[in-house]
């Protein structure tokens, strides 16, 4: 099917009773050392007792809802097979994708990974790295449990490799608190943003929170720009030929990024902060705004400025774009290594996660935005205004685009997720950005 209606059908079906969608992009410290599995010994059935899962995974953060969830989870699988131990190395994002290409090269992949779709885990398949999931999935029923049409970007040639967490959108987080202190109100088009930018700062608010340590970040939130000032599609115009990156609704997207960030957007030093770091910010009060994907609900639900937070749609720019299109973000997935020592127990133990993972998730407030459908009554369960806020823009999607690095090859994502970050440090010109991004993509284009 196409990716792109694939991802609108997606994103409009989690409508349906609540059953929504979310992603996992978290971040934090090692909680496990990846020291690799050994094979343990076989006790007669087929199955192997004393052997070690190493689960890799980006739910480090211990105030995130998913970190103490994922340890229920493996807590009880443990408990319920003693002959098994399950390893968490649970890493940032950023931390996650370069010790995972580090450990791809020399073939040392761990049990379970970590792996974004579509172009992004393409490389690892075309390498044969992951193994594929059909049959595991038609365990227990587990395939029925994720939305229609999710996981066709974690699927080539009729395999499924990887198994997702969630499918989100791009929003704006706002401290009403922060805002009704320096008089401000929700903007309606970016140049309002802006201005409110301003006026935030002048009251000596921290307007913005980021974490631009973990590249990505910025990137999601240009991503967003360049959705208002081109309309979706623009990346796949690129690849078809129509467009090149000196287009100029590319370069009015450059510019728009930059008068937000030299207005004061972000604090200072925003490049050092990783995505924990950033989002803290915004969950401890010291921010006013933060762009993320929908999966951020759950821990700001937990964190002290619940109660006081709303949301918004990303606005128009130069009274260009539809609020009503989102940056769509399938979530990240987990993948089993093809040279799994024991394959059978890894999958066995995902299976058991992933049926487990929406009812846990919902009971520790972090349903908003999973990739499988959940079972209840998010306002009964005491879910704050601001998660049902998040909910029923689901129901308002039209369509977007995905993130850069899902779209785009590695080379030329790396390119332009360099590029941006630079953004955040001095001011460039639009056409050097631009020229930036299209000599990355003529040098990385297959």
């Amino acid at each position: 099917m196409n990716k792109m209606n694939g991802i609108l059908k997606v994103a409009m079906a989690g409508t349906l009773a609540l059953s929504l969608a979310a992603c996992g992009a978290n971040n934090g410290n090692n909680e496990g050392a990846n020291t690799g599995t050994n094979g343990g010994t076989d006790n007669g059935g087929g199955k192997k007792d004393n052997i070690t899962i190493t689960f890799q995974n980006i739910y480090p953060d211990p105030t995130d809802p998913k970190n103490g969830m994922m340890k229920k989870i493996v807590a009880q699988y443990e408990k319920d097979h003693p002959g098994v131990k399950i390893e968490l190395d649970s890493l940032n994002t950023d931390q996650q994708k370069v010790k995972l290409k580090t450990q791809a090269a020399s073939r040392e992949v761990p049990d379970i990974t970590v792996v974004n779709p579509a172009a992004q885990m393409q490389p690892f398949v075309e390498a044969k790295l992951f193994a594929p999931l059909n049959d595991m999935v038609a365990e227990n029923g587990l395939k029925d449990t994720f939305q229609e049409g999710i996981l066709d970007f974690y699927s080539f040639d009729d395999n499924l490799y990887a198994l997702p967490d969630g499918n989100n959108i791009g929003l704006v987080y706002y401290n009403k608190e922060l805002f009704d202190q320096a008089g401000v109100k929700v903007p309606t088009t970016f140049e309002e943003m802006v201005q409110v930018v301003k006026d935030l700062k002048a009251k000596g608010i921290q307007p913005m929170a980021i974490g631009e340590k973990d590249t990505w970040t910025g990137s999601f939130l240009f991503m967003n720009v360049l959705l208002r000032t081109n309309g979706p599609g623009f990346l796949q115009e690129v690849v078809d030929g129509k467009k090149t990156f000196e287009d100029p609704a590319f370069t009015e997207a450059v510019d728009a990024f930059q008068s937000l960030i030299q207005a004061g957007a972000f604090q200072e030093g925003a490049t050092s902060f990783d995505y924990n770091a950033g989002e803290n910010l915004f969950k401890t009060g010291k921010a006013a705004m933060y762009y993320m994907g929908s999966w951020a609900t759950g821990g700001i639900e937990t964190s002290s400025v619940n109660g006081k937070v709303g949301v918004f749609k990303f606005p128009t720019v130069n009274g260009k774009g539809d609020p009503n299109e989102f940056m769509l973000a399938p979530g990240s997935g987990f993948a089993i290594a093809a040279d799994s020592k024991h394959l059978e127990e890894t999958k066995d133990f995902l299976n058991y996660f992933m049926l487990n993972f929406p009812k846990e998730a919902f009971e520790v407030k972090g349903a908003v935005g999973l990739a499988q459908k959940v079972e209840g009554d998010f306002k009964a369960a005491g879910y704050s205004d601001m998660a049902m806020e998040v909910l029923g823009m689901f129901k308002d999607v039209k369509g977007g685009d995905l993130a850069f690095d899902n779209t785009m090859n590695p080379g030329t994502a790396q390119g332009h997720l360099t590029s941006i970050q630079n953004l955040f440090v001095q001011k460039v010109e639009s056409a050097k950005v631009s020229k930036e991004h299209q000599s990355a993509y003529e040098s990385n284009k297959k």
